[in-house]
């Protein structure tokens, strides 16, 4: 068991991005069991006060990362530092989209009071939003929502994992048709 659970550990450690027990499965020539048992015992492992890893959860996927609590001090040389900064309104307009999604440019523009176009076409072009479809209304017009490569760079989970909202956050999200 010792080596199947170095062999994952070798794949994760290899591999950019997050990837899922099937995914690690066919990579390793592994039963999902064995693979499964392998993630837990490098969680075990890395849960031991003289780790500096984590297996993180991203979008569906695993990939080792450091905990948490050392990621202030080593964002600033490891992180996306210049590639991955936002201006205000693209932050903003992310935000808009990954708390609302699925969400039309139209209903963006209504929530940030200015046109979306260039701050939708960065986000795309970042990987950070992709089109969700196209909202049942005349016209059709497409509906946005947020990416694994979005997921990733915030290090969530899920959406679900999204700081809540207080109240007054809530409101300027709402659309003024729903308030």
């Amino acid at each position: 068991m010792e080596k199947e659970t170095a062999l994952i550990e070798a794949i994760l450690y290899l591999e950019a991005d997050p990837l899922d027990e099937a995914s690690l499965s066919r990579i390793a020539g592994l039963p999902k069991d064995a693979v499964q048992a392998a993630l837990e015992a490098l969680e075990s492992r890395y849960a031991q006060e003289d780790s500096g890893l984590a297996l993180t959860r991203i979008g569906g996927g695993i990939l080792i990362s450091p905990k948490k609590e050392y990621w202030n001090t080593l964002k600033e040389r490891y992180g996306k530092k210049n590639e991955s900064r936002l201006s205000r309104a693209a932050m903003e307009t992310l935000s808009i989209i990954a708390y609302t999604q699925p969400i039309t440019r139209s209903e963006i523009e209504a929530i940030r009071g200015v046109q979306a176009d260039t701050m939708i076409r960065l986000l795309l072009d970042r990987d950070l939003i992709q089109e969700a479809g196209k909202k049942e209304v005349p016209g059709k017009p497409i509906q946005y929502g947020t990416t694994k490569t979005f997921l990733n760079l915030f290090r969530l989970g899920s959406i679900a994992d999204l700081p809540k909202l207080n109240d007054q956050e809530v409101e300027r999200f709402e659309l003024e048709s729903t308030k």
